[in-house]
């Protein structure tokens, strides 16, 4: 048995588990994308180049590289070689402004940044101190194919302990500059070892949609691989290729986004692909609506996950749709392990039907903000007892059985005139109208009340109703305080790449706007 390679151990190696994969079926298929394949044995090969080659350079266990780049087969072989060579991997995102790579490249304290050509082009000159290695083609610089060590290298998998630093991921940015969350090896092992529950073998097909930067991603990337299933990579969504791929490649696993399932489903040609392969869909990180989920259960085989919880680690809410049809309006209930509580804005525990700040224990917690001791502890709550807790900024409430039913975030709440107002209530009577797609409810200033509830509504293709008709027709269903102020129609509300709605951006942009 090769060191650090058994599930069943309290610690062990995704990089040692895929070295066992290479030697008991080195033919079975890793990494697609596209027409491009890798097989075990191909993929621990290169991991041990890219092992070989960070040795090379002198970067050390412990020590950071970053890769900020499309989605490829080269970013995620890059990404496994630095774990076998116990390098930290800061994934960083593309789409970021130039000014934040750099500061995020400066933060992490990268040896290396690993990029592509349309990055590269972006950055200009700046971290111009941190050598580059191109993905795509040398272009003017250092090549991935011929920064790699040569063919036939080997490399031992680090001796790394369970509270290394596995990654560190950075906050989206959406509410302000990005902080590093350093998730140690024994967080990502804790994830491996939940695959089980969720059918993942050798057999297992995973088509992943979303960006390798995003922890969305990787809770489905590492576990698929670590049980020696196939990845299927695409570098960018598109609703009527994935269905085909999904279908030609009897495709058993995936991560979506809500809007991603929206999308799939409100396409003209979803039920003319055989999707019956489908063992378990896995969603996360933006709200799912109770109506979509009903939708998937019905249309789509197989069963349908959604995690709730924080790339921050500290506890982790399992809904398992298909087994509690009657419970689509919650996240459901914590993971075994996990201990899920609820305080108040004085940071005092509540008791069970009071609603407070979600706080969650787990086995996997990250570690801090990487060189923020002051923004980790803000991020903290501890029990009478010293236990620690990870606070979410989310605002929920427990049912009898153990349900989590969420409300908003705590800075989106608006508070107008004295009363507490909870945007997701708003926008769910607004989805009530058929001719409402997509919506979003926030606050802006207002001299009378503080703050008051502005409507972004993306209209469906049919009749359109007048924006202030529709604007009644809200106001007409609920409370006095909830009225809108105002009600806009947009065609496409902001979103990160991993579909959280941009609530800054529309804040902002009313800001504007109403001047």
């Amino acid at each position: 048995m090769i060191p650090g390679a058994d599930l069943s151990a309290p610690f062990g190696t995704i990089a040692a588990l895929i070295r066992r994969h290479a030697q008991e079926a080195p033919q079975r298929r890793a990494l697609q994308q596209e027409g491009q394949a890798l097989d075990y044995a191909a993929l621990d090969a290169l991991m041990d180049r890219v092992a070989a080659a960070l040795q090379r350079d002198g970067v050390h266990p412990g020590e950071a590289v970053a890769i900020c780049a499309a989605t490829s087969l080269a970013y995620a072989v890059t990404y496994l070689g630095a774990l076998r060579a116990g390098v930290v991997v800061a994934p960083l995102a593309p789409g970021s402004t130039p000014d934040s790579l750099e500061g995020m490249v400066r933060d992490a304290g990268a040896c290396l940044l690993f990029t592509d050509r349309e990055v590269a082009r972006a950055m200009g000159s700046r971290a111009a101190a941190v050598p580059r290695i191109l993905l795509d083609d040398a272009g003017g610089g250092l090549g991935w194919p011929q920064w790699l060590a040569p063919a036939g290298a080997r490399v031992p998998d680090a001796a790394v302990d369970a509270d290394w630093p596995f990654n560190i991921i950075y906050s989206s940015g959406t509410t302000g500059e990005p902080k590093g969350i350093v998730q140690p090896h024994g967080m990502r092992w804790a994830h491996v070892q939940r695959g089980a529950t969720y059918g993942y073998g050798p057999d297992t097909v995973t088509l992943l949609s979303t960006p390798l930067y995003s922890n969305t991603t990787l809770v489905v990337f590492f576990p698929t691989l670590a049980y020696g299933g196939t990845v299927l990579l695409m570098g960018k969504f598109d609703a009527a290729a994935y269905l085909t791929l999904a279908a030609r490649e009897h495709v058993t696993h995936t991560m979506l986004v809500p809007v991603q399932y929206q999308r799939l489903m409100a396409h003209p040609v979803f039920g003319q692909h055989d999707l019956s392969s489908f063992r378990m869909k896995f969603s996360t990180s933006a709200p799912f609506a109770a109506a979509l989920k009903a939708d998937v259960l019905a249309r789509w085989p197989g069963g349908l996950v959604e995690f709730y919880g924080m790339t921050e680690g500290g506890g982790t809410c399992i809904l398992e749709a298909h087994l509690h049809p009657d419970k689509l309006h919650t996240v459901g209930q914590p993971a075994p392990g996990h201990d899920i509580r609820l305080i108040d804005e004085d940071g005092r525990e509540l008791t069970a039907g009071e609603a407070g700040e979600v706080v969650g224990h787990s086995p996997g917690m990250m570690k801090g903000y990487h060189g923020r001791p002051e923004k980790t502890r803000e991020a903290e709550w501890y029990a009478p007892d010293g236990k620690r807790f990870i606070r979410t900024g989310d605002l929920g409430r427990f049912d009898a059985e153990g349900f989590l039913t969420l409300f908003d975030r705590r800075k989106d709440m608006i508070i107008s005139g004295g009363f507490n107002i909870y945007p997701s209530d708003l926008e769910a009577v607004l989805r009530e109208h058929p001719a409402v797609q997509d919506v979003a409810v926030v606050g802006v200033p207002s001299e009378q009340w503080g703050e008051t509830p502005v409507a972004y509504v993306v209209p469906r293709e049919d009749a359109i109703p007048q924006a202030d008709v529709l604007r009644d027709w809200m106001n007409q269903r609920v409370g006095k305080t909830q009225r809108l102020a105002d009600l806009r129609y947009i065609t496409e509300l902001p979103r990160s790449a991993i579909g959280k709605v941009l609530k800054r951006e529309l804040r902002e942009q009313y800001a504007v706007h109403r001047k």
